[in-house]
């Protein structure tokens, strides 16, 4: 099946048997011109190589994973330079934006206000670097199961709001895993318009290990994917949709190959069903 000229594939989805260089060679030979693109696997393959070879393929970077910017998992402070770094990579990669996860508390901390503060003031303090670099700050809302140690901005109202106060460079990653539950979903991906920096699928399963790598591939699970999809597009998102299944109980275990075909067949599924 020829690959939909909307799908990009995050490189989370093939991970734990591709490095970066194999992706991106990988997604290219399947026809897929968009990788969502991570720090550590950056590192290994190194930003020239990374460059050339993108070049090579004839393929974007849709997004620069930033994970946790200020507190990371084990609620330790994160360097100052790590962000302005991740900006700078973002940008010499291409990537239209930084997927910006706050963090959550900090080690022996229960004050989630003013982690959420600290987060605040923390972007407020990037924005003028990412401006100029022409990078923006998608801040993403993750699921409030994991709000004490991955980040503490957990709805989609709570990231709009921050992007009110933040003004341009700020604007919102959605991923269908963490966002897919939220009873206000319609009201404010409409709110969130022109901000919208991009669109991350996967799917829900039940039983699911929610503070594990148990993402389900797209068509497998309990989200109306189609139905997503056509409210991010109705609020004006007009760019790529990566595909993001993190899966230690299945997709990590099968051929890549095969996987990028999956995601090929079932994104195929949700944006003709749009």
């Amino acid at each position: 099946m020829r690959a939909p000229p909307l799908l990009s594939i995050n490189q989370a989805t093939t991970r734990g048997q591709w490095s970066l260089a194999a992706a991106i060679e990988g997604y290219a030979r399947a026809g897929i011109r968009g990788i969502g693109v991570w720090p550590d696997a950056l590192a290994e393959c190194g930003l020239g190589e990374a460059r050339r070879r993108l070049a090579d393929r004839g393929m974007a970077v849709t997004s620069y994973a930033g994970g946790e910017l200020f507190v990371d998992q084990k609620g330790r402070f994160q360097p100052p330079d790590r962000a302005r770094r991740l900006i700078d990579e973002a940008a010499a990669l291409g990537a239209p934006c930084l997927v910006s996860v706050v963090g959550g508390l900090p080690a022996g901390s229960r004050d989630l206000a003013g982690a959420r503060n600290r987060a605040r003031d923390g972007l407020a303090a990037l924005l003028p670097l990412a401006r100029a670099a022409g990078v923006i700050l998608a801040i993403e809302p993750v699921h409030p199961m994991r709000a004490a140690e991955v980040s503490c901005i957990n709805t989609l109202g709570q990231a709009n709001e921050l992007c009110d106060a933040l003004g341009e460079g700020a604007g919102i990653m959605i991923d269908a895993y963490h966002v897919w539950w939220d009873p206000a979903l319609a009201a404010e991906i409409a709110r969130a318009g022109r901000r919208i920096a991009g669109l991350q699928l996967c799917d829900w399963l039940v039983p699911t290990a929610a503070l594990a790598n148990d993402r389900g591939m797209m068509g497998d699970g309990v989200i109306d994917l189609a139905a997503l999809f056509a409210m991010v597009r109705a609020a004006g998102y007009a760019g790529a949709c990566e595909a993001e299944i993190m899966s230690d109980r299945e997709w990590w275990r099968r051929d890549p190959d095969e996987v990028v075909a999956v995601c090929i067949e079932r994104f195929a599924r949700i944006a003709d069903e749009h």
